[in-house]
């Protein structure tokens, strides 16, 4: 039976994953690309290139780009688990000394310069956990 999570633990539960899924739109259709993460303060922080589409995406909307982000760690053997989805605005991390920290402390999994990060502040945080 699937129990309600609050925002706190929610949070907590997703710094203790490294991966995650961001959705955002993309010509007008839901787009979902997998993503290392890390939660800073409240706010989820992911890494990116300047050619991506995620990038475009925040870079064109003010104070950000509505998207979801949502990551999960469940046994399908067990039914046994968390999965915790974040809407919220994602915006382009520009201040440089911010960015470097963030290149310090997030490896993208990627095998090419990501030379962007984005920050996605919460505005709805929801999440269940499967008690079998």
């Amino acid at each position: 039976m699937p129990l309600p999570l609050d925002g706190t633990e929610a949070l907590r539960l997703l710094a203790g994953v490294p991966l995650g899924r961001v959705v955002f739109t993309r010509q007008a259709l839901p787009a979902i690309r997998p993503v290392n993460h890390i939660v800073d303060e409240g706010d989820i922080v992911i890494r990116t290139h300047a050619d991506a589409a995620l990038a475009a995406h925040t870079r064109q909307a003010d104070p950000g780009a509505v998207v979801a982000y949502e990551a999960d760690a469940i046994d399908p053997v067990a039914h046994l688990g968390w999965s915790v989805v974040v809407t919220g605005y994602a915006s382009l991390i520009t201040e440089p000394r911010e960015l470097a920290r963030y290149e310090r402390l997030l490896r993208p999994w990627a095998d090419h310069a990501m030379d962007r990060a984005v920050r996605i502040r919460p505005g709805l945080i929801t999440g269940f956990r499967l008690t079998g």
